[in-house]
C-alpha cells in the first residue's frame, strides 16, 4: 500500500482489510485483536497515527514511531503473547512532519492464531473485530488440519464397504480406462487411498460406506438436497416440493442430486456427433459446484452440506471456509483440497478439474449462457455458491430500462458480475473512483442498488 491508495482509503466508508488505532504514545491493547482477527480472517492493514471519529478520519502522528514500531514487531515476531511467532510488514509514511505507521498482517496458514489464551481469538466480520464463537473456533482448528482429515484411517475393512456402490464405481472406471481392468480390487482402492494398509479412510467411508457404517463415525451424515417452489422460503405455496431422501454414501449422493439439477437449468439442444451434447458450459458448471460441494465440505461440521434449489437460483452451501480468496481460486494458484481422496475419485471419474477448486470453470461456464457470475459468500464456519438463473436475469434486465442513463453501464457492470468492487468499476468504465463512489451512493440511496456484505467478500444486488 503506497501513501495515495492510503488516502483513499481514509476517504472511503468503511474497509473489511483496513483498521485505524491513534497510537500517539503507546500501542493500543485492542491492537490484538485485530492481529488476531487478520491473521484468522483474510490478512488486512493496521494502521497507527490515525483517529477515527465516527466516519471522519484525522491524522495525529505517532510520537515515538521508532519505538513503537520495534516494540509491535518484537510481540508479534517472540511468539510469547501469541500462540505462533507472526511475520509482518512495516511502512512509514509523513503527513506534514506527523509520522503514520502501517502494518501489514497476512492471513495465517496455521490457525486460529490467539494471545494470551484461545478465548482470545477473533475474526474479521465486515469492518469490525469479533471474539470467534465455539464453532467458530472448533472450525479454525479443524482448518489448521486441512487435507489430513480424510486420510485418517478407521477400523473398518474393505470387505465392510458397500458392494453395490464399489462395483458401480469400478464398472464406471473401467468404461473409461480398461487399464483399470489389469488390477486387482484390493491394489486399486490402496492406490485411491480408500484404504490405507487394508484399514478404510475417512474418506473411502464417505465415498463407499453403508448408511449404518458411516453412522458409525458421522451420527447424523447426509447432504441437505430441497427444492422450493419460489424465490423463498416464505412466498414458497408450500416449505418444498422435494427433499432427498437419505442415500448410502457420496457416490449415491452425486448421481442422484446431478440428474435432479441439470432438469432445473436451459440446456438447449445440440448434437456432438451422432449424440446430444450434454457437456455445455452451465452444465459443467453445475456438475463442477456438486462435486465441489461433496468434496470440499467439512464434514466434521455440526452443519450439513447443502443444495437449495430455488425458482431464481441455485445454491450450494459447504460447512468450512475457502482456504484463499476466489480470485486466487479461479486462477488455480492454489490446489490443496479439504479432503484430497474425494476430489482425487471425483478426478479419476473425470467428474472434476484437474487442478485447482474448479472456480473458473464455474464462473465462465455460468457467464456463458446466463450472462451473469455466480456469486460466493465466504465465512470461517462455511462458504456458499449461489447459481442466478435466467428468469431473475431476464427480470434484472426489464429493471434496468428504468435506470437513468448515465448510470447505465454501472448496472450493466453490476449485473454482469456483483462481485466486481469500486476499484475495479472505476478502472473498467475510465472513471475517477471518487466519481463511481458518489453514483454508487446515489444508486444505492435511490434504492435502484443495495449492498449485500462488506466491501471484501460481499457483492451488488440490482433491485427488480
Amino acid at each position: 500500500m503506497n501513501k495515495v491508495e492510503l488516502i483513499k482509503k481514509l476517504e472511503d466508508i468503511e474497509w473489511e482489510d483496513f483498521e485505524v488505532k491513534e497510537a500517539h504514545s503507546e500501542i493500543p491493547k485492542n491492537s490484538w485483536e485485530t492481529v488476531s482477527a487478520f491473521s484468522n480472517t483474510a490478512g488486512g492493514w493496521l494502521i497507527f497515527g490515525v483517529k477515527k471519529e465516527g466516519k471522519e478520519y484525522t491524522i495525529i502522528g505517532v510520537s515515538n514511531p521508532e519505538k513503537i514500531q520495534q516494540d509491535f514487531i518484537g510481540v508479534l515476531r517472540s511468539g510469547e503473547k501469541f500462540n505462533k511467532k507472526l511475520e509482518v510488514k512495516c511502512k512509514k509514511y509523513s503527513f506534514e512532519e506527523k509520522i503514520v505507521l502501517a502494518f501489514y498482517m497476512p492471513v495465517s496458514k496455521s490457525k486460529p492464531i490467539f494471545y494470551d489464551n484461545p478465548k482470545n481469538t477473533f475474526i474479521r466480520t465486515g469492518s469490525g473485530d469479533q471474539r470467534a464463537t465455539y464453532e467458530e473456533l472448533n472450525a479454525l482448528f479443524r482448518d489448521s488440519a486441512f487435507g489430513t482429515k480424510d486420510k485418517e484411517t478407521t477400523n473398518f475393512k474393505l470387505k465392510d464397504l458397500d458392494k453395490e456402490t464399489l462395483k458401480r464405481f469400478q464398472n464406471y472406471i473401467q468404461s473409461l480406462d480398461n487399464s483399470y481392468l489389469n488390477i486387482s480390487e484390493e491394489e486399486l482402492y490402496e492406490k485411491l487411498r480408500v484404504t490405507i494398509d487394508g484399514k478404510v479412510t475417512i474418506g473411502g467411508l464417505l465415498m463407499f460406506g453403508t448408511e449404518d457404517l458411516i453412522g458409525k463415525v458421522f451420527s447424523d451424515f447426509m447432504i441437505d438436497y430441497i427444492e422450493i417452489r419460489g424465490t423463498s422460503y416464505s412466498d414458497a405455496p408450500e416449505r418444498y416440493t422435494y427433499r432427498m431422501p437419505l442415500q448410502k454414501n457420496l457416490y449415491n449422493y452425486f448421481f442422484n442430486i446431478f440428474e435432479r439439477l441439470i432438469t432445473r437449468i436451459d440446456i438447449p439442444f445440440k448434437t456432438k456427433g451422432a449424440f446430444r451434447d450434454e457437456n455445455q458450459p452451465q452444465v459443467l458448471a453445475i456438475r463442477e459446484a456438486l462435486v465441489n460441494l461433496l468434496a470440499h465440505s467439512d464434514y466434521f461440521s455440526t452443519m450439513k452440506p447443502r443444495v437449495r434449489v430455488f425458482s431464481d437460483r441455485l445454491e450450494f452451501m459447504n460447512p468450512g471456509s475457502l482456504p484463499a480468496s476466489v480470485d486466487v481460486l479461479r486462477k488455480q494458484e492454489l490446489t490443496l483440497p479439504r479432503n484430497p481422496i474425494l476430489i482425487k475419485i471425483f478426478r479419476i471419474l473425470k467428474l472434476a478439474e484437474n487442478a485447482g477448486y474448479g472456480f473458473d470453470k464455474m464462473f465462465n461456464g455460468w457467464k456463458s449462457y446466463y450472462k451473469i457470475y455466480p456469486l460466493v459468500e465466504n465465512s470461517i464456519t462455511f462458504y456458499k455458491i449461489t447459481f442466478p438463473l435466467k428468469t431473475k436475469w431476464d427480470n434484472v434486465l426489464k429493471s434496468t430500462r428504468k435506470v437513468p442513463e448515465k448510470y447505465q453501464k454501472i448496472i450493466d457492470e453490476l449485473i454482469a458480475n456483483p462481485a466486481i468492487s469500486r476499484i475495479e468499476l472505476a478502472t473498467k468504465l475510465n472513471k475517477k473512483l471518487t466519481t463511481i463512489q458518489s453514483q454508487l451512493r446515489k444508486l444505492v440511496k435511490d434504492g435502484l442498488i443495495k449492498r449485500i456484505g462488506p466491501d471484501k467478500g460481499g457483492h451488488w444486488e440490482v433491485n427488480q
